[in-house]
């Protein structure tokens, strides 16, 4: 785990060797235990180091492949590659370390770019070929490491994070309206354009080449997630057995490293499952839970504290376990914090994830994660619910369209928006984005119940995910920490997609049967059901306690909504309703004013679009502002 960054100059203009320190060193946060560069004629790779596999410097980078073709910068962990390393044995490969980057370094030398397709891991890599002087840009299958990039047609920067590109004389720090629009539609990104004007996210299981000839940069997709083609003979009991079985070998491959490694202990199935297994392999596994301090707290966000069901299984399996407690006060420390390492806004409330990792970087520097589940195997019913019963294409569009924009409307953004900003959107231009993750995928069916909780769950893993992911990256390496994620394991994830959805949906037959005519009760079991991840919870019952197994699903989320109500209500008005309020320039003061209102006074809840509003106003401090945070 590392960050990354470089420059390539197609017009062969040399890159210097003190850019490219610059640049990487905007990262330092990322790679605390070395760093290296690589400078040739008109490129150049930069490397901050997090030390996991192979603390040595023989580990060290960018480096070399034996024939001295291919030179790496390498983000990330191959959780396969002591296979890999014993197949290019037998092809004649030395090796003189026991890092993972050796292995990818020479894997290239023997297959080319076609390598990447063979990693079960998380990866953003850069490789300079030297022969055919290419650079070379690949993204793991899933989006966990991320990898940016701005090329103006001459020069092309690249880096883990937004802050290195930046920092090149030529960029020139710019809002782009489409991603703004975007944005504030759905709190997150399905496109790979950022907020920055020019600066692009790599797709994940995308490889790009670039050369002295490229004019612009062409995406290569190597993989994509296929919920369509489910195996109906399957039994229950089949998908029961097969989960539990690549579970236990997902979180053994993911346990590798040569230095401690703990797991996040949220009180719920996932985490808790993560738990249950990894500490058949550590002795006294170290977990880590995040609470709330609910004196101040009413109403359904009373229950958001986790801390006794994780105590539950702390006790359990015997960990060495950490809680941090959190205020309504810790949001105005942190906020600042949380913006500059984001850099790229996506979902929800995210300081409470600072928070935790930070916790744990004190004491591990890898942690389990049990983020995937609900996305591989049906954690969020309610959602899909509202959709099955679609008739067709269209109908399915127009339910899912109006639940996914968790923002503003299309026809409140002209309140939203101030007039100038507004005249260089296209306000429509977000419903053909929406459609736009489905039609991009052939293999999709709109007949069936069945076909549309497969589409939402294609959705989801395709938008959702990917923000879950870049957030999880972005907050854990604020503290020198390494998050790894058994879910997206690709033997497990290759699975999961071919399971029934009858075997993920515990009622889904029952909910067939619901009249149409009942669609009041109906909503309301929308809300109510919890039989997601049926066979997921069957799998995982001979190690979880029953309480948790049946436990409701609880995301990990403060009670923002009582506290921008009450301790935190002032901050938010001097945040974003005075005169030195930059995102005013961008936004209606009087629409935020509105939302403020409307929340202060429980007529809706409006914590979502209320925290949006708060990072995009420090987002305007920070980058274009140039405000300096503490960090």
């Amino acid at each position: 785990m590392c960050g990354i960054a470089g420059v390539f100059n197609t017009n062969q203009k040399p890159v210097s060797l003190l850019l490219i320190q610059k640049i990487t060193r905007a990262l330092n946060h990322r790679g605390p235990d070395g760093e290296g560069f690589f400078v040739e004629n008109n490129v150049g790779l930069g490397h901050k180091r997090l030390a996991i596999i192979d603390v040595s410097t023989k580990g060290a980078q960018p480096m070399t492949s034996k024939d001295d073709q291919w030179v790496v910068s390498f983000n990330g962990c191959i959780y396969n590659f002591l296979e890999l390393k014993q197949e290019l044995r037998r092809r004649g490969h030395e090796f003189v370390s026991s890092s993972d980057t050796e292995v990818l370094v020479e894997g290239l030398a023997a297959y080319g770019p076609d390598f990447f397709q063979r990693l079960d891991g998380m990866f953003a890599v850069a490789a300079w070929h030297k022969k055919t002087k290419t650079l070379i840009l690949s993204r793991d299958r899933y989006g966990v490491k991320p990898l940016y990039y701005w090329f103006n047609g001459q020069t092309l920067v690249f880096a883990s994070e937004i802050k290195a590109i930046i920092k090149h004389p030529d960029y020139q720090v710019g809002v782009n309206p489409s991603a703004l629009n975007e944005y504030f539609t759905f709190q997150n990104l399905f496109r790979f354009h950022t907020l920055f004007k020019d600066i692009y996210l790599l797709p994940p299981a995308n490889t790009v080449k670039i050369n002295h000839h490229s004019t612009f940069v062409k995406h290569h997709s190597w993989w994509d997630y296929d919920f369509s083609q489910p195996d109906e003979q399957m039994t229950f009991m089949d998908a029961k057995e097969e989960t539990k079985r690549l579970m236990e070998n997902a979180v053994a491959r993911q346990m590798v490293a040569d230095v401690p490694v703990g797991s996040y202990l949220s009180g719920g199935m996932d985490s808790g499952s993560m738990t249950a297994l990894a500490s058949r392999h550590v002795s006294r596994l170290t977990t880590f839970t995040g609470g709330f301090d609910m004196s101040e707290v009413s109403g359904v966000e009373a229950n958001y504290d986790e801390r006794r069901d994780a105590e539950l299984m702390a006790n359990y399996f015997k960990t060495e376990h950490y809680e941090q407690v959190m205020n309504a006060g810790d949001l105005r420390w942190s906020l600042p914090r949380v913006v500059w390492h984001l850099e790229d806004l996506k979902v929800g409330m995210s300081y409470p994830n600072y928070y935790i990792s930070r916790l744990a970087s004190k004491f591990v520097k890898v942690c389990l994660q049990g983020t995937g589940g609900d996305e591989l195997f049906g954690g969020y019913p309610w959602r899909y619910y509202r959709v099955f019963q679609s008739l067709n294409q269209q109908a399915f569009f127009d339910n899912y369209y109006g639940f996914w924009q968790r923002m503003v409307p299309d026809e409140h953004k002209t309140n939203l928006f101030q007039p100038q900003v507004a005249q260089a959107m296209n306000f429509g231009e977000t419903r053909g984005v929406f459609e736009g993750v489905f039609t991009f995928n052939d293999h999709l069916n709109y007949q069936t119940a069945e076909d549309h909780i497969q589409n939402s769950l294609y959705f989801e893993i395709k938008t959702f995910l990917p923000g879950l992911l870049l957030v999880g990256d972005k907050l854990s390496m604020a503290n020198g920490l390494e998050e790894r994620f058994p879910f997206l394991d690709n033997a497990l994830a290759d699975f999961a997609q071919k399971i029934p959805v009858k075997h993920k949906l515990g009622n889904l037959e029952m909910m067939k049967r619901i009249d149409e005519n009942e669609f009041r009760d109906k909503r309301k079991i929308y809300q109510e059901f919890n039989d997601g991840k049926n066979v997921l919870r069957k799998a995982m019952q001979d190690f979880l306690p029953e309480k948790i197994i049946n436990r409701k699903k609880q995301g990990f989320s403060a009670p923002d909504e009582s506290w921008y109500r009450g301790e935190n209500a002032q901050y938010i008005k001097e945040l974003l309703l005075n005169k030195r309020t930059i995102s005013s320039e961008f936004i209606n003061p009087q629409y935020i004013e509105k939302i403020i209102d409307e929340h202060t006074n429980k007529r809706i809840n409006h914590r979502l679009l209320i925290w949006s509003f708060m990072n995009f106003e420090w987002w305007c401090k920070i980058f274009l502002n140039n405000e300096k945070v503490d960090i």
